[in-house]
Order: C-alpha cells, then structure tokens, then sequence
C-alpha cells in the first residue's frame, strides 16, 4: 500500500528566511561591502520608507565608486608628482542592469492594499481578480518543495513529494541531419542550506545509523563520546571501554529476579559491586585530588619563581641607581680635587710673590698662551674689530647692482632647463627585482636595524608612583571601664550617702552647739565692753571709710581692666569666628565633595548592576531561543514519528488482515480434509474398533480426573490438621491477652474512683 502526501506549500520557505535573515543580520559589515544593491535584488529586504530607500541608494553609490584608476605604462613606477603612475576615469559601466526598477517597492504594495481598504466601505466595489503566477515547481523553486523522511528501518521508501504537471508542448521533429539531441543553452539550478552560518559543522562528521530490531551492538555504548570530548580516545577512554565490558558480562551472570531461591546469591553479589565500585570510585578521587595538589604547587612555585624574580629585578634596578650615583658623586669629588690641587700648583709657583718679566718669545711659541687665545675675563674681546673685514661690493650690497649683474649673466643661468632622470631600471622583463637592487634593499634594511639597535636608548626606570611609608601606629592606652550595676544597688548607695551626710551634719551642729554653751560667759562680756567703747568705734569708722575708699580704687581699677580684656577679647573673638567659618566651610566642602564622590560610586555601581542584570537577560533571551529551537526541533521529530507510527499502523493492520484471511481459509481447507478422513473412517469402522475408541476416551480423560480430585482431597485432608492446631495456639494466646488486658482496666478503673474518693474526702476536711 502506498502513500502520497501532496505538498501545497514550500517547506523550504522558513529555511529560507532564516538564512537570509542571517545574511542580513550582516549587513552593517559583509553586506556593506559587497553586497550593497540588496535593497534593489533581494525581495526579502525591507526598507520602512522612500526615504531611507534613497539613503540606502546613496550609501551605495558612494560605497561602489565609478572612479578608476587607469595605470600609465610609461611613469608606471614614478614617484614624482609632474610625472603620476595613474590617471582617474570615469567608469561608464552601471553595476546595475537596466532592466532593474530603481523605485520604491512600496508604491506597487499600496496600489496592491488600496482595493482592500476600499471594499469594506464600498459595496459597489469589485475586487480584481488575482492572477497567480506559475510557481516553477520543476523549475529554480524545486528545492522548496522536497522532504527528506525519517527512515527508522532499512527498507527503503520513497520520497514524499508529487511533482506538478509539466506543460505539454506540440512536439517538433528533429531534422534529418541531426544527429545528437540539441543540448539547451541555459539551466536554471538553485541551492539551499539547511544551517546558518552561526551552525556550520565544525566537528568530524558522524554517519546515520540503523539498528536493527533487538540488537544493541557495543559501539552504542560509546554514542556519549564527543570530538573534544573522549575522542580520539586515550588510556581513561580505554579503561572506562573495559570496565564497562567486565560490568555487563556480571550483568550476565546475575541470577534473574524470577529465581527466588537466588535471590540472596544476586544481594551479595551486587553488594560486592557496589564495593568495589565505591573503592573505585575513591581511588579516582584520590588521583584527582593528588593531581589538584600537583597542580597548586606547580603554581605555588611559579608564583614564588615569578616573585623571587620581580624582587631581583627590583634589587638589580636600585643597585643600579646607587651605583651611578656613587659614581656621579666620586667624579665630582675627582673634579674637585683636580681643581684643588691645580690652584694649589699654581700658588706654589710663586710663593715669594715676586714679579715676573714677560717673556715674548714663549708665549708666541705656545699656541694656548694669551696670544693666540686671550680670555674675555682678562678684558680681551678679540671679535671687537671683524667689521673690518667684512666685504663690501656695490654689486651685492643694492638693488642696482643686483639688476646690473643679473643682466650680464647668460640665459642658461637664469633660465636653467631641468631634464628629468629616466626612471632607473630595476626590475627583469619578467617582472622580478635584479639581484643588485635586491641585495642593496637587504643591506639598507640591515644598516637601519643596526642604527636602530646603536640608538636605542635604555628607557629609564620610573619611580614608583603611589609608593610611602606605612607608619606602625601607637599602641593606644586601655579604656577605663566601669562596673555596670544594676538600679537597685545604685538606690541603696545613694541612700547611705544620703545617710553619711546627715549624720555628719548633725555632729558639726552638735559640736557648735556645746562650744557655744561653754563659752557662753566669755560671748556676754565681749558684748558689754565692745558697747562701752565709743573711741575705738569712731576709729572703727574712719578705718572703715578708708577702706571703702580703698575698695572703690580697686573696683575702678578692675573695671578698666576689663574694658580693656573686653576689648582684647573682641579682636580675638574676632579673629576667631572668621577662621572657625573658614574651617567650617572647608568642612561643608569635604563634605559635599564626599558626597558627590558616593554619589559617582553609588551611579558607577548602579550602572555595573545593570550591565550585569542586561547580560543576564541577554543570556535568559539566547537560552531562550535555544530552548524554542529544541522545541521546534522536538515538535517536528514528534510530526515525523507521528507520520511513520501512521504508516506502520496501516502497514501492520493490512498484514494481520491478511494474514487472518490466509489463516482462515487455510483453516477452512484443512477442516474439509479431516472432515472426509473422518466420514471416510467411520463408514469403515467396525464396533470393535467404537469399542476401543470409547475405553481410550474414558482412559485418557475420566481416570486422569478422578485420580486428580482424589489427590487434591488428600493434601487437604493433611493441610486441616495443621491448619486446626495453628487456629488453637493463636486463639489461646488472644484470650489470655484478652482477659489480662480486662483485668488490668478494671483494677485502673478501681484506683483511680479510690483516688477521687479520698481527695474529695481531704477536700471536706480542709473545707
């Protein structure tokens, strides 16, 4: 039975617009470059307006320059600017043909939707009829209209596609004289991948495979393997590829579930394997982790090698400065002592100070004397008089004589005619460089190395930037602590000082109060002469009124005393609000300045935050499409199995009906023929032969149903006995638990109405 699905729409067109759509998803790059007509060739190519349909024809026409640069043969290889190697042309080609429309394709769409949104509002309207255009089917839209089928089995089935109808033509006889089929000029072929290019199979390619019914080959086992990932296998791959081996032959030798008798035997030997594929497994953890060891201390040493080293480097550099300015300062120690010991010569030649003649004929045969070479300290300018012979001519000095000279000279010198060197030959008939020409541009190379490598200055070290001194602060003097107490002992305390204070008090008052009693005479005498005493009051009064006086000087005086402080206070007071505003205004500005800086850090982090949350979604939107593709990707597995599950459904169906209508005329046949063997046996059997037919009958069917009931009573018979004795035993030990779970209730119940009963009676008596 065959099955024909018709295809009414390309199953190529979605393939198609994600191809592309990755080709123009290129298009700030690739397409600007060489593919820059897109939005002239490409159907699927959307522009939102006729404006940026002009812009992009703009970008075009600057992108894709008509200008050429036509090479001149003869100064081909000039460098001079009178004499250039190319000349610029305009290039008359169009890289657009003529019959491509230039215009906006969206006036052809508006015309397309005008009838559309007129129809609604006009009855009147009549739609005009669309003509459909030959799709091409056998044409170049071929590739859109095939499917490839998922083939499970390895019968083969054809493929799902019906091709349309060609278009018959009147057929033309050939003339006589041909003799081979004419071969046409053009053939329209169209290609389509099945990947974007974000999909291009980088891994080595891995066959299908068919497996056959019931079989599970060993190289299954090993599908998880990867390129990158245990392939090419190595010596773990090799030994996981034997282990795996060893499991599934003890796989084998397992006794299967159904074997009760076994079961124990298949406990012990799976708990032996687990064992022992614990021990394994802690033997790869213990590899793993001396591997991370190895690991870490590999680095702990680069680490320490790379410190070690940066330290020497840094030590190197600083021995270097100090050794140069060692040396700087014992050239400079030299320079002194050099200068010292040349005066000190030079005082040691005339100690007695005596006068000396001057001595003409050694200065003039020393050329470094005075003579030669007088010093400008000693009063010497020997460039006083270089007036003297500077040259004077009239025919350099005025414009008259310049003229008069030019006119005297010849034409060749004023109006020099300047040849242009030809061109040096450098290169073969060929093409290639001479070997001269070549071996001077290797030499001129090496002599620039060279000179590059002599004046390469060594690049000084720069001090470190942010490098100070840390000081080790003081350690700072243990805080007085104080025992906390609680409110009720700080009560009691101030209560007995409070205590303390009367009880003093009331002893100072009773000590005045007992030396007032016993000198209380002594205080009445007092009183009385002091009365009698008019002289000495008088004299009282006159000192008193001195020292009134005394006491008004003095506050006079203190009163200008502190008009004056008052005064000194006021300047200082002055002086120290404006710097105290001056100090509280630079700390407003620390402050806003502080602010303004976690304001930045607060704006900084905020912005990191959302960087962050934006390649989260990112990464959300990517898994995303990943998880639709594999959706998609599931969806038309699921299609594709439906379609197959379809198909071996009908297939198994037509073969069961066949084969029940074989099997019941095969069935009908053979019944026939018993059926005339056993009329033909019956006609010639005699009744001795009914006879033995009935004894085989009764022994083949009644004896073996007898002996079967009677073998079946007998085992019950012998099941009762032990069947009664086990009803004995459990029904004697529920009764007695029974009656002593009864007993021991009742003598709870019996203790507890006692215990009421002599509590209400303690009750009473308390009562």
């Amino acid at each position: 039975m065959s099955h024909v699905v018709t295809i009414e729409e390309p199953r190529a067109n979605r393939r198609v617009s994600q191809h592309q759509g990755g080709q123009r998803s290129r298009a700030g790059g690739y397409a600007s470059a060489n593919r820059a007509y897109d939005f002239l060739y490409d159907p699927l190519f959307i522009v939102s307006s006729e404006k940026d349909h002009t812009q992009a024809h703009i970008q075009a026409t600057l992108a894709r320059s008509r200008l050429r640069k036509v090479p001149r043969f003869r100064t081909m290889f000039s460098n001079l600017v009178h004499y250039p190697r190319y000349s610029l042309c305009w290039s008359k080609s169009d890289p657009v043909p003529t019959f491509i429309s230039r215009t906006w394709k969206g006036h052809a769409e508006r015309q397309e939707k005008a009838p559309w949104q007129l129809a609604p509002t006009d009855t009147s309207f009549q739609m005009p009829k669309k003509i459909d255009e030959d799709p091409e089917i056998t044409g170049k839209n071929r590739y859109k209209y095939f499917d490839r089928p998922f083939l499970p089995f390895v019968q083969q089935m054809p493929l799902n596609v019906l091709f349309a109808a060609a278009k018959m033509e009147p057929y033309a006889f050939p003339p006589a004289s041909s003799k081979c089929p004419p071969i046409p000029s053009k053939s329209t072929v169209a290609t389509q991948t099945d990947y974007r290019d974000a999909d291009v199979q980088t891994d080595p390619y891995s066959p299908e495979y068919v497996v056959c019914q019931n079989t599970l080959p060993e190289l299954l086992t090993l599908a998880t393997l990867t390129w990158g990932r245990g392939l090419p296998a190595g010596l773990a791959e090799v030994e996981m590829i034997e282990r795996a081996r060893e499991k599934r032959a003890w796989e084998a030798t397992l006794p299967p579930l159904s074997d009760g008798s076994q079961f124990e035997k298949r406990r012990k030997m799976m708990d032996a394997m687990e064992r022992k594929e614990w021990a394994f497994r802690e033997q790869e953890i213990e590899k793993l982790q001396e591997i991370r060891l190895e690991v870490l201390k590999e680095l702990l040493r680069k680490r320490d090698k790379n410190k070690n080293e940066l330290n020497m480097k840094h030590l190197d550099a600083q021995w270097y400065k100090l050794q140069e300015a060692k040396e700087a300062k014992v050239a400079q120690i030299q320079h002194t002592h050099v200068s010292a010991i040349r005066k000190l010569v030079e005082k040691r030649k005339n100690i007695e100070g005596k006068l000396k003649r001057r001595d003409i004929i050694k200065e003039y045969s020393d050329y470094a004397s005075q003579v030669y070479g007088p010093l400008s300290r000693l009063g010497r300018f020997p460039d006083n008089n270089s007036e003297d012979f500077v040259v004077k001519n009239h025919y350099l000095n005025t414009y008259e004589g310049l003229v008069e000279l030019e006119s005297s000279l010849p034409d060749f010198v004023t109006k020099p005619i300047i040849k242009p060197p030809k061109p040096k030959v450098i290169t073969t008939k060929a093409g290639f460089l001479k070997r001269g020409i070549r071996m001077d541009y290797e030499l001129a190379e090496v002599h620039k190395a060279l000179l590059d490598k002599k004046n390469k200055a060594l690049e000084e070290k720069k001090p470190l930037r942010f490098l100070q001194k840390k000081p080790i602060p003081q350690p700072r003097l243990p805080t007085p602590t104080l025992a906390v107490t609680s409110n009720e002992e700080e009560d009691i305390e101030t209560a007995v000082i409070y205590l303390q204070r009367l009880l003093r008090g009331r002893v100072i008052q009773n000590m005045m109060f007992e030396g007032k009693e016993k000198r209380l005479e002594l205080i009445q005498e007092l009183r009385t002469s002091h009365a009698l005493q008019e002289d000495e009051k008088l004299v009282k009064k006159a000192e008193k009124q001195v020292t009134l006086a005394l006491q008004r000087q003095r506050n006079l005086h203190e009163h200008k005393v502190s008009l004056l402080e008052n005064h000194l206070a006021g300047l200082e007071g002055r002086a120290l609000a404006d710097m105290l505003d001056f100090l509280s205004k630079e700390l407003v500005r620390l402050q806003e300045e502080r602010r303004i800086h976690a304001f930045a850090m607060l704006a900084e982090r905020q912005r990191r935050t959302r960087e962050a949350e934006e390649s989260g979604r990112r990464q959300c939107e990517q898994r995303r499409l990943q998880e639709e593709d594999q959706m998609f990707k599931e969806v038309i597995k699921v299609h594709r199995s439906t379609v197959t599950s379809y198909l071996e459904d009908i297939i198994l169906n037509t073969e069961e009906n066949t084969a029940e209508e074989q099997a019941r005329a095969e069935i009908e046949r053979m019944a026939e023929e018993i059926n005339d063997i056993a009329y033909e046996m019956e006609s010639r059997r005699t009744h001795l032969q009914s006879e033995e037919i009935v004894a085989e009958l009764v022994y083949s069917f009644l004896i073996p149903e007898v002996q079967k009931d009677f073998v079946k009573e007998k085992v019950r018979n012998a099941q009762r006995k032990h069947i009664l004795a086990a009803h004995q035993i459990i029904h004697g030990h529920t009764e007695t638990m029974l009656q002593q779970s009864f007993t021991e209730r009742q003598q709870d119940e019996v203790s507890n109405a006692e215990q009421i009963l002599d509590d209400d009676a303690q009750n009473e008596n308390h009562g």
